[in-house]
């Protein structure tokens, strides 16, 4: 809640006691009060009036009638006690709506990186020549993807601005916030915090003058987009990974590219089991490609011919896949895939690959809370696709954690256990990420260990070494 807002509810609640207040300071209290709230709802109104302030607002216009006609002269009368109690009774439930509704759908603030790099991100837009886009009739419409990168950068110069969550631009992010709500089912407005919020990067900034960082490329959930991590992206970044989020047209909610152009998701699901499954298979292999095609695209990006501030930043021979929910599968299935993957991160996802074989990389698996309405075959499936790595993995399952515990939506949605679990709004991601570079650190940097006893640190721990070790 800005001073602004503060200031307005306070106003507000004011106005609605100075009925019951005695004589003697019913006046300076109402015309103050009175004051505060024209001055707070008209400098609101300049900045930008948030949804959540609309029910304060009318309570304190209702409020303002009541409380300050009657001092503004002696042949007023005050409405009687009995009909005035109900009236303040249902002004105060408009004003304590207001705080309500920011706690429950706040304006997200990301907790600060704490690694020893400043965070710089920039968006990247690949097409690959040789796949077509299997959405599109097109013949000529091959896949594109949009990749946004987090990185260890220099320190930005004083006065640089921190980059929007969700879009290269606040239009940006306004689209997408309503791709999301859409994709959710909700009115756009609910989620109309998510533009206002600021990220902890900036925008091209010169990366840091440090060795070759290792990459974690990342595919979100099932209708989610590239910035739906961007608090564990940013806390990996100022630990020396460069995160690279994928946008896929068609599928994540909504992807704005470099033309203009805004693709929807064209994603559903049936309710027929079978035919669902079947769905989740394709949209999880297209996604793996994906996942393929941005890993051999690093080097050119690296080399400078991609454009941009990572040339000669990125350690091509030490990248991870990572996903949340069907982008941990497609990360487990791109790995099966593609050798070239050093490691796998799988944020609560099924896996879905129809065939799945032996391959060779660690895997960490977070889990949520396994409960009654977990989908029984959830762990007894993922737990024999982790068997088939000829490496060590890890299975982290994370007491109080939901399904979206592991993404930025307990910084913005409103704190119910099914939906973003029992913890905190920032201890989800920040265990995300520290789980993450606990393991990282041990996959992708030499001489660091095993990351097993870090790990346990944070839920229950089962691991998996070949041949029982």
């Amino acid at each position: 809640m800005s001073l602004w807002e503060a200031l307005l509810v306070l106003g507000a609640f004011a106005l609605v006691l100075v009925r019951w207040l005695p004589p003697r300071p019913r006046r300076p209290v109402g015309f103050g009060a009175a004051g505060v709230v024209v001055l707070s709802g008209a400098v609101l109104g300049i900045l930008g009036l948030r949804w959540q302030m609309v029910p304060v607002l009318a309570g304190a216009a209702a409020a303002l009638v009541f409380a300050v006609s009657p001092l503004l002269g002696r042949a007023t009368r005050r409405a009687p006690w009995w009909l005035a109690l109900p009236g303040s009774a249902v002004c105060l439930v408009l004003v304590a709506a207001s705080p309500a509704a920011l706690w429950a759908l706040p304006t997200p603030v990301f907790p600060a990186p704490t690694g020893r790099f400043a965070v710089g991100t920039s968006v990247i837009e690949l097409t690959d020549p040789e796949r077509p886009e299997s959405a599109t009739a097109a013949p000529d419409d091959r896949r594109t993807v949009v990749a946004q990168f987090w990185y260890p950068a220099r320190k930005p110069p004083a006065g640089s601005g921190r980059a929007p969550y969700l879009g290269r631009t606040e239009h940006e992010a306004r689209v997408v916030s309503e791709g999301l709500a859409d994709y959710a089912g909700l009115p756009g407005f609910l989620l109309d915090g998510l533009p206002r919020a600021r990220t902890h990067a900036a925008y091209d900034v010169p990366a840091a003058d440090a060795e070759r960082f290792p990459v974690v490329l990342f595919s979100p959930g099932l209708g989610g987009v590239r910035a739906q991590n961007t608090a564990w992206a940013e806390e990996l970044a100022g630990h020396g990974y460069v995160v690279v989020g994928l946008d896929h047209p068609y599928d994540s909610a909504a992807v704005v590219l470099t033309d203009g152009r805004t693709i929807r998701t064209e994603v559903s699901a049936t309710g027929d089991d079978a035919e669902d499954e079947k769905r989740a298979a394709a949209w999880t292999a297209v996604r793996a490609a994906d996942l393929s095609f941005v890993r051999a695209q690093l080097g050119r990006i690296d080399s400078g011919e991609v454009a941009g501030p990572l040339t000669g930043h990125l350690d091509t021979a030490r990248v991870a896949a990572a996903g949340h929910s069907l982008g941990g599968g497609a990360a487990l299935q791109a790995a099966r895939q593609d050798a070239a993957f050093a490691a796998v991160i799988d944020l609560d996802g099924f896996p879905h690959d129809p065939s799945p074989q032996p391959y060779r990389q660690p895997v960490l698996a977070l889990t949520q809370a396994i409960g009654p309405d977990t989908d029984p075959d959830y762990l007894p499936h993922l737990t024999r696709v982790l068997g088939l790595s000829s490496a060590t993995t890890y299975r982290l399952t994370v007491p109080g954690a939901a399904h979206l515990t592991f993404t930025d939506a307990p910084l913005y949605l409103p704190p119910l256990p099914s939906l973003v679990g029992t913890l905190d709004r920032t201890e989800g991601p920040r265990i995300t990420a520290a789980a993450s570079l606990a393991f990282l650190d041990a996959a992708l940097r030499d001489g660091r260990g095993d990351p097993a006893a870090a790990l346990s640190a944070y839920g229950t721990l089962t691991v998996h070494r070949p041949g029982g070790r």
